[in-house]
C-alpha cells in the first residue's frame, strides 16, 4: 500500500498539547469516553483514561471490552511515527487483548516507547525491509490492578521514493 494513503496529518508536526486535544475530540474516542490525559514532549509517553459511563457499560455494568481495546488502538503507531519522522510508513498490523478481570470503574493505560525500540526500527528498515515489532500495555483500574493486557503489532518500513500507488492485482474469476 502506498504511504501517500496514510493521510495528510502524518506530515504535520503538532505540539503534544494540541495533539492530545485533537485526539480527545476524535469522534471514536469522544463517543467511547476515552480521554488522552498526557502526551510527553518527545511523544514517547502517553496516558489514557476510560471512564465508566452509561454509554460504555456492557450488559453486566462493567467496562465494555471493545471500548477498552479501542483506548489502546492507535498509540504505539502514532508514537512511533512521531519519533521516526518523515520517510517512514507505520501501520497497526495486529492487536490482541486478554481480559483478566472486569473493569468495574475507570481504567487507565500508560504507553511507553523506548529509544531502543525506535533505533531497532530504524536499523531494521534501513534497506527498505519491513519491521513488525510487538508492544505491550496493561490496562489498570484505579487501584492499579491489571484488568486487561494488550499486545499491538506494528508494520514499519521506509517510505518508497516512488510514493505512487501500486496497481492492485486482480483475481481471475473461476
Amino acid at each position: 500500500m502506498s504511504s501517500s494513503r496514510q493521510g495528510f496529518l502524518r506530515h504535520v508536526k503538532l505540539p503534544p498539547g494540541l495533539f492530545r486535544r485533537g485526539l480527545n475530540l476524535w469522534p471514536p474516542f469522544f463517543g467511547a469516553g476515552v480521554r488522552v490525559t498526557r502526551v510527553s514532549d518527545d511523544y514517547r509517553e502517553v496516558g489514557v483514561t476510560l471512564k465508566l459511563g452509561l454509554l460504555n457499560r456492557n450488559y453486566f455494568g462493567t467496562q465494555f471490552g471493545g471500548s477498552m481495546f479501542a483506548m489502546t488502538d492507535p498509540f504505539f503507531a502514532l508514537m512511533m511515527l512521531q519519533n521516526l519522522g518523515a520517510g517512514y510508513v507505520v501501520w497497526d498490523k495486529a492487536g490482541a487483548i486478554r481480559y483478566l478481570k472486569p473493569g468495574r470503574g475507570d481504567v487507565h493505560a500508560q504507553f511507553r516507547l523506548d529509544k531502543a525500540a525506535i533505533e531497532r526500527a530504524r536499523k531494521a528498515t534501513a534497506r527498505s525491509a519491513k519491521h513488525e515489532p510487538v508492544f505491550h500495555v496493561a490496562i489498570v483500574d484505579d487501584d492499579g490492578e491489571t484488568v486487561a493486557e494488550v499486545d499491538k503489532t506494528l508494520y514499519i518500513r521506509r517510505q518508497r521514493d516512488d510514493a505512487k500507488p501500486r496497481k492492485r492485482a486482480t483475481r481471475a474469476k473461476a
